[in-house]
Parts: C-alpha cells; structure tokens; sequence
C-alpha cells in the first residue's frame, strides 16, 4: 500500500470519531506494508484522557504483536501528535511518524514544540508532516464549526 493510503485509513478513522462526536482524529500503525494497529480519539466516549488516536492504535498494534515495542513500524496520523502521543510513540521505539494537519495549539513535531529533535532522548523517530494535510485539516474545521 501506498503512503497516501494509508494516511486515507487513518481518515476513515477519524471519521468515524466525528459520527460519535469526539474529535475527528484516526491514526494507523504499520509495519511490513501491513495495518496491525487502528484507533481513533474516544477519549469522550472512553471516560479516558489518555484514548487519542495514537494511544489506541499503539495499543491495537501493541497486542496484534505481542510486544509493548514497535520497531520498524510507521504511525500515520491525521493531525500532529500532542506531547502525550508524542511521548508514547517514542517510547514504544515507532521509526517514523507521518501526520497529516498540523496542530497550532498543541502539536508536538514542532508546531509547539518539537519532542522528536531533543538528541538527548535514548530513541530517535523520523517525523513527516503534511501528508494530505488539506483533506486532514478540513475535516477538523467541518466538526468544529458545526459545533460552533
């Protein structure tokens, strides 16, 4: 499959949060070409601050392959992690993260602040931003000016 692919997964993720009324963000993991992780935010729904997309797709991938550590795999998300994700991500040792929209208020790949280029942590992972990022971004205006 290919990137944009992908990134179009994590979009029918995130649509499917915004059917239920929670932010639209959908997340995939990947490794070997394959999906072995999928989440979308539910935190709302969850009664749990820590449900965004990536969490819950870092989890699903987590069991698919029995290890907390997820090497060689790539995180396609539809908007820019927040320190949180962006903390989990490094420590489950993600190779690279591929967002779509950036996050102006909480984005933490460097529209706030940038935790992947700190040299001191014990893991480095690649970050790519912008991946369909017009699609991504629409999708997040549309629920909350609906909202509005």
């Amino acid at each position: 499959m290919s990137r944009e692919l992908f990134m179009h997964e994590a979009l029918v993720l995130a649509r499917e949060a915004a059917q239920r009324g929670e932010v639209p963000v959908g997340a995939v993991v990947v490794k070997d070409g394959a999906v072995i992780g999928r989440g979308c935010n539910q935190p709302m729904s969850a009664s749990d601050p820590t449900a965004h997309a990536e969490i819950v797709a870092l989890r699903d991938a987590a069991r698919t392959i029995g290890n907390y550590r997820l090497s060689g795999c790539d995180l396609y998300v539809t908007l820019e992690p927040c320190a949180m994700c962006s903390g989990a991500i490094l420590h489950a040792r993600v190779a690279r993260v591929v967002y779509g929209a950036r996050d102006p208020k909480t984005g933490a790949c460097g529209s706030v602040i940038d935790l992947f280029s700190e040299p001191r942590l014990n893991h480095q992972t690649a970050v790519e931003g912008g991946l369909l990022a017009r699609e991504c971004g629409e999708l997040l205006e549309e629920f909350f000016a609906a909202r509005r």
